[in-house]
């Protein structure tokens, strides 16, 4: 059962917030950055960010329930596109939420994982052998990997930008120029606290768009993100005014997804590059779009709109 932790910080808990608070309430600092994420706790009565600094006369309130255990293997399909003894990418569909959470403790990309041979191995116990992450609604490639060292040097080469991903996307309304590069900081909004925004002071994220074709009522892109935010693509080019079609959070044309018969955000990570963490061969990885999102781009194309000239 959920319970209350409260308490007004002394001297003994300046430091991070969910430092503080995995201290306080007897949990782990990921449970407890969990919980600051979901919205849980409150600092001084407003929700709080994990890296407040918590400071003496501050009252934390937080609603801290059980601590899950590890994830269990479950039999999920799942594709697996290439696999060698250091790691494996694999073609997430839409649907497939990655790791667990709360409100998705079974039914994961880690549960499936895990009843497979060769098991994902380093990161969190939560998140066995998970480098970057998909969103729930977007389909297309992943890296996993079989090993710690595997996924240290993995981990290090995203946070490098040495590994390239590229995804299709169908964005709202006509982009004009041809490329764009959007280098805007993003952070949890201030007024909705379960979505992303562009924010000052937020993480850096850049992401470039290429135009591949123009349609009538939506402009189909290649995105590249140089940095791992949530959300960032989706978040992006809602800012730039065009959301991605289909993506009920962000976006802003909901008749236009039901046009296309879109039940999901029309966003698919169709490539990655990347050098083997072991080897320092050079993978590169192709997954085309999925028939749902061929379909919809079939009937955008439909409507009006041509290729643009080389």
């Amino acid at each position: 059962m959920p319970r209350e932790v409260e308490f007004i910080a002394d001297g003994g808990d300046e430091g991070r917030l969910d430092a503080v608070l995995a201290a306080r309430a007897g949990i782990s600092r990921a449970h407890a950055a969990r919980l600051i994420a979901a919205g849980a706790v409150r600092a001084d009565g407003r929700p709080a960010p994990k890296s407040l600094r918590v400071r003496p006369g501050m009252r934390i309130l937080a609603v801290v329930p059980d601590e899950p255990g590890p994830p269990q293997a479950e039999e999920i399909p799942l594709r697996v596109v290439h696999e060698d003894d250091a790691l494996l990418v694999v073609a997430k569909p839409a649907g497939l939420v990655v790791h667990p959470a709360p409100g998705h403790r079974s039914g994961t990309l880690v549960n499936a994982l895990l009843a497979r041979s060769g098991l994902p191995a380093g990161g969190a116990s939560d998140r066995p052998g998970i480098v970057h992450r998909l969103d729930a609604g977007t389909s297309g490639l992943m890296i996993v990997a079989k090993s710690e060292d595997a996924h240290a040097a993995l981990v290090r080469a995203m946070a490098r930008r040495r590994i390239t991903r590229v995804y299709l996307a169908l964005a709202e309304g006509v982009i004009e120029p041809d490329t764009m590069t959007i280098d805007a900081p993003i952070g949890r909004s201030t007024r909705q606290r379960k979505k992303m925004a562009v924010v000052a002071g937020g993480r850096e994220a850049i992401t470039r768009i290429m135009v591949m074709q123009r349609l009538a009522e939506a402009t189909f892109v290649e995105a590249r993100p140089e940095t791992g935010r949530t959300h960032q693509i989706r978040v992006h080019l809602a800012a730039s005014g065009h959301a991605v079609v289909g993506d009920d959070v962000y976006g802003r044309d909901r008749q236009l997804a039901d046009r296309l018969d879109l039940k999901r955000p029309f966003l698919h990570a169709t490539r990655l590059v990347f050098a083997h963490p072991v080897t320092g061969e050079t993978i590169d990885l192709s997954e085309p779009l999925p028939s749902e999102l061929e379909r919809a781009l079939a009937v955008a194309r439909a409507s009006g709109g041509g290729m643009m000239e080389p």
